[in-house]
């Protein structure tokens, strides 16, 4: 077989071979890896990257189904929110796009989604710096002062607390219906996207939402003031039979530059103040995260800490767990024993506190431990038999409700889809004799078991570690 030297290709094939070729393959860019938000204050940080970065839990459930962007090559982008108008302008940068950007399908979408109208063009927004500079000021002129715990007798517990500047800290609450605040709340709602796991904007037309700010006031030049909002909280008012409303908080975001200085805490306490100074029937949280609920157990144990009616009943159990030893019991189960809170009790706390049972419970462990002795090592050891006795208990409670009645698919004569029928089962289980499960099946579950008791027991002793630091 003669070979075609290189020398002897003509222009044409040559012209040809350089046709040829694969097209790039766009796999896409993670949201998460090419997106960052920073919050700014003044319109000469716009474009800085060495500021305050806010950190989102999840950003690619806004970008379709694999939370991935296509069509740009070396993508970055870069946005920055206003805390003062809570507008946003976004930077995208990119190298190149694949096929001509005819890929390029979901990344304006989806920051739209995200931004909403609060997302604007450079110009426009770093005029907002100046002609929105007292918008906060504002839109805060007609909220109500809230008071923080009237039980405490603290400063704390005046509407406003002095900081070491100057400046001063309120909560005000107001009506989310009414027209500016809701157009400020629907700024807020990137933040509430972005740093509050599955959160959802809430609908400002329903007269029945409220919304708590906090904000700090500071002294300015001329002898005025402006206003810093530092964080919020958005509650609804439920009907409860037959005569009375209870508070359901839906969201609690304190904005990251002020996280973790007990903003969040001064929230719940003013939301349980108006429950107490209306006569409400409790305060409910919606779907908390673990760190909300671990910081509202914080708050409502200090209540309880200084709410003489319960202590009798604390120091019984106390007594208890000090002179007995609970490894010596029969059965499996206390479920009469004295350690949970009596009925009576439970039912002071809600009417006086607003603490419902559910929280109240979660309440009384940490006030058990925080009055018993930690060297006594019987006194723990008959502490975390009983942690153990109710973690068991609240699993066999929920086992029992989801096996009181069961659906099962059935084949439909009329049609090819399945329909199904409603099922329920005697005393929540089978009656086909299949109810006894492998040994191995047993283990994992006291495996489980073991787990989450020991992860009971360590919130346990993180909330009373926090709640003792708060009382020094």
């Amino acid at each position: 077989m003669a070979l075609k030297q290189k020398g002897g290709e003509s222009s044409a094939d040559t012209k040809k071979k350089r046709r040829v070729g694969f097209a790039s393959i766009d796999a896409g860019i993670d949201a998460n890896e090419c997106i960052k938000v920073f919050l700014v204050r003044s319109w000469d940080e716009v474009g800085a990257t060495n500021i305050s970065c806010v950190d989102p839990f999840d950003l690619s459930h806004f970008f379709g189904e694999d939370g991935k962007i296509y069509g740009y090559k070396n993508l970055k982008i870069n946005i920055w929110l206003s805390l003062i108008s809570f507008h946003a302008y976004a930077d995208i940068a990119f190298e190149s796009t694949f096929d001509g950007g005819k890929g390029i399908t979901n990344l304006k979408p989806a920051l739209q989604n995200i931004f909403g109208e609060s997302l604007l063009e450079k110009e426009e927004f770093i005029q907002t710096f100046s002609t929105e500079i007292h918008y906060i000021r504002t839109i805060m002129s007609d909220g109500a002062v809230t008071l923080c715990d009237p039980l405490r007798k603290t400063d704390d517990a005046s509407d406003t607390h002095i900081n070491e500047d100057g400046s001063t800290m309120e909560v005000l609450r107001t009506a989310l219906h009414n027209m500016p605040v809701g157009l400020l709340y629907s700024r807020l709602v990137p933040l509430i996207l972005l740093l509050v796991e599955g959160s959802r904007p809430v609908d400002v037309t329903d007269p029945k939402w409220e919304i708590y700010f906090i904000v700090k006031k500071i002294q300015d030049d001329s002898g005025g003031y402006n206003m810093d909002l530092i964080g919020f909280a958005t509650v609804y008012r439920f009907y409860h039979y037959p005569d009375t409303t209870r508070l359901r908080i839906s969201q609690i975001l304190v904005l990251p530059p002020y996280q973790s200085q007990g903003h969040g805490c001064r929230l719940l306490e003013s939301i349980y103040s108006v429950a107490l100074s209306e006569n409400l029937y409790d305060v409910t949280v919606e779907e908390p995260s673990d760190y909300l609920q671990q910081q509202r157990v914080c708050v409502d144990t200090l209540r309880l800490l200084t709410f003489e009616p319960i202590m009798p009943a604390v120091n019984s159990v106390v007594q208890y767990l000090t002179d007995n030893n609970l490894s010596k019991r029969t059965g499996k189960s206390t479920r009469k024993s004295p350690f949970g809170p009596p009925r009576h009790v439970t039912g002071i706390v809600r009417q006086k506190l607003k603490i419902n049972k559910k929280q109240f419970r979660k309440c009384w462990d940490v006030l058990i431990y925080l009055n018993l002795d930690s060297e006594n090592s019987r006194c723990m050891e008959n502490f975390k038999a009983c942690v153990s006795d109710h973690v068991k208990d609240d699993i066999l409670d929920k086992e029992s409700e989801s096996n009181m009645k069961r659906l099962i698919e059935v084949p439909n004569g009329y049609d090819h889809d399945m329909t199904f029928v409603v099922m329920w089962s005697e005393g929540g289980r089978e009656s086909d004799g299949r109810d006894s499960k492998p040994e191995g099946d047993q283990a994992a579950q006291e495996e489980q078991l073991n787990q989450l008791v020991e992860k009971e027991m360590e919130d346990i002793v993180e909330i009373a570690r926090k709640v003792s630091l708060r009382c020094e």
